[in-house]
């Protein structure tokens, strides 16, 4: 190929990237939006954007269609990644708030192994040697500050569900992730009715804290513990996928 039309198709390689990212730009809106309804106000919708272009001009550059998947699915996932990363790169929570949900986790595992069955608030506060008080506060906290997080497992991971890296899977991890979908699946089965309401509304529905409480008639305070406390009993049950 000779430097004349190396450089034609380079040009043209080039004009149908900036094409691709010019037509899908408002897909980075709408999952900046989505996600902004379900994060703490200290987030910045400018910030979700900035992460999202960045994404997408991955996915243009990286995207193969023989792999099967449309453009669009591919780079709402690659944009959605690229997002949370941006929120993990910000985490402002404090390491005395992470120890305190590593105990919460630990004493419901602990509690729930020695009943055969679902952990009361109470008991969960007494065995991480806190009182009821504390033990709410920082599960408000923790929900706050987005330590407890369904896309935080397995921790390290992009997104346990929606994430698929930087490439289509393969069969074979198409195959784990599948198992691990369903292990989560029959964890969240397992949970006490409210909690598992919450994880239905918040996460298959789309509400947000605000409206599951509505739902529940309870307030966005309340829904937050509840929230927070069944992220801290699902990473408990999973700690075979996050260790």
């Amino acid at each position: 190929m000779s430097i004349r039309a190396y450089k034609q198709t380079s040009e043209s390689r080039a004009d149908t990237q900036a094409d691709t990212i010019t037509k899908h730009a408002p897909l980075v809106k709408r999952i900046a939006f989505h996600l902004m309804s379900r994060l703490p106000p200290s987030v910045q919708m400018d910030d979700l954007v900035q992460a999202g272009m960045i994404g997408l001009l991955e996915a243009a550059r990286n995207y193969d269609a023989s792999q099967g998947a449309s453009f669009e699915t591919y780079a709402g996932i690659r944009i959605r990644g690229a997002m949370l990363d941006e929120i993990r790169k910000g985490d402002w929570a404090p390491r005395s708030l992470h120890r305190k949900v590593r105990e919460i986790s630990k004493a419901i595992s602990e509690v729930e192994a020695e009943k055969g069955t679902h952990s009361k608030d109470v008991e969960i506060a007494k065995r991480a040697g806190m009182s009821l008080n504390e033990y709410y506060q920082t599960l408000q906290d923790a929900s706050g500050y987005r330590v407890f997080s369904l896309e935080d497992l397995p921790e390290g991971d992009e997104s346990m569900m929606d994430s698929i890296g930087d490439r289509i899977k393969g069969p074979h991890e198409a195959v784990e992730d599948d198992l691990f979908t369903q292990a989560l699946a029959d964890a969240i089965d397992t949970l006490p009715e409210r909690e598992r309401l919450v994880m239905s509304l918040y996460y298959k529905e789309e509400l947000n804290l605000r409206e599951t409480g509505e739902v529940l008639g309870v307030s966005e305070s309340r829904v937050c513990q509840i929230h927070a406390q069944a992220l801290a009993r699902l990473k408990s049950k999973m700690t075979e996928w996050t260790t």
